[in-house]
């Protein structure tokens, strides 16, 4: 399947699979950017793309992000297929969790895409579910 997708910045690379067995797309920093001690950023990852019907993006940190002292602020990120205008460049959302600022370098892999299918769905609302009560946050157990 190919999508389409525009690039901010040319001078950085396509989005590729790093290896024959990668699910996901690394996507890098457009610019130099800096994020103060316990601040938040928005930095431009320097892709649009059309994403086909039936299908969404899932856009999740890199392993190694926390290494740069950065989370992702959302932890994961959807993105619908009709945010793809011409200027809807993605941007990955950061928390620096540090106790100083963090610089990052243009062209720096922050987080990773995944093409995911899906379908549309509405609701048929019911006054009682049938099925038996579970409980809550962790009743299966720890081991």
């Amino acid at each position: 399947m190919k999508l389409k997708i525009k690039r901010f910045d040319k001078s950085l690379p396509l989005p590729v699979h790093k290896t024959a067995g990668a699910v996901a797309v690394d996507l890098c920093a457009r610019t130099d950017f800096t994020i103060e001690s316990h601040q938040f950023g928005y930095i431009p990852m320097n892709v649009a793309i059309e994403i086909p019907d039936g299908y969404f993006i899932l856009m999740a940190p890199r392993s190694s992000t926390h290494k740069l002292g950065l989370m992702g602020l959302n932890g994961v990120g959807v993105f619908d297929r009709d945010f793809c205008g011409d200027n809807d460049e993605y941007h990955f959302i950061a928390y620096n969790f540090t106790d100083s600022s963090v610089s990052i370098e243009k062209g720096t892999r922050l987080c990773q895409l995944l093409l995911i299918k899906c379908e549309n769905f509405d609701f048929q609302e019911v006054d009682k579910m049938e099925s038996v009560n579970r409980g809550g946050f962790g009743t299966t157990g720890v081991k």
